[in-house]
């Protein structure tokens, strides 16, 4: 079975494409995906890259009515636009590396994502965090005390040094060999060149 590292943050928008599809995919090409939340955030300030300029209407506008669109075509929806940018950025991707650890985690981020494309609910904020933490059956307060942790922290810091030696700039991010395929429309790329 083919090995995808798959980077990600919560916070990236077209990551909702990617996350709320991505079991599905697994399942059909029999790949595995290894999910690596990261702060992209960190790095596109590196790069003096702002995802969704002000100035830039007519862009920020066609980027939200284009994941609606690919999100209708894949059989899902997307209501646009999402609060953005996150006030709780590296909280919600912190979490996300704790509940990987703790068997939770792909469920966390997929109900994060759904509920902010969705329902309009901000990641890792209120009522958001508890409403999943409830669903998830899991004690909020320990979640995010744990998850603020200097262990967490070190995971968080370590996937965003991993994500900048495999030269990830952007958030889906699948890496295959040493080789990066960027963005949502490139998962299948990257299972493609797996089998290689």
């Amino acid at each position: 079975m083919s090995n995808i590292d798959f980077y990600f943050s919560i916070g990236s928008t077209y990551t909702y494409l990617s996350v709320t599809r991505i079991l599905d995919v697994e399942k059909k090409h029999g790949v595995k995906f290894n999910w690596k939340p990261f702060s992209v955030r960190a790095i596109m300030k590196e790069m003096n890259n702002i995802p969704f300029p002000k100035e830039k209407v007519n862009k920020v506008n066609y980027m939200w009515r284009d994941i609606e669109r690919r999100s209708e075509g894949y059989g899902f929806f997307a209501k646009t636009p999402v609060p953005y940018p996150l006030t709780e950025f590296d909280l919600a991707n912190k979490l996300a590396i704790l509940g990987l650890k703790e068997s939770w985690g792909i469920e966390y981020v997929q109900k994060t994502y759904k509920r902010w494309f969705q329902d309009g609910k901000e990641p890792a904020t209120e009522p958001n965090i508890s409403e999943i933490c409830n669903e998830l059956k899991i004690d909020k307060d320990k979640v995010i005390e744990k998850a603020k942790s200097e262990e967490i922290e070190k995971e968080y810091l370590a996937n965003t040094d991993s994500a900048r030696k495999d030269k990830v700039f952007g958030s889906p991010s699948f890496i295959v060999n040493n080789e990066i395929f960027w963005g949502d429309d490139r998962m299948e790329d990257a299972i493609s060149w797996s089998k290689k």
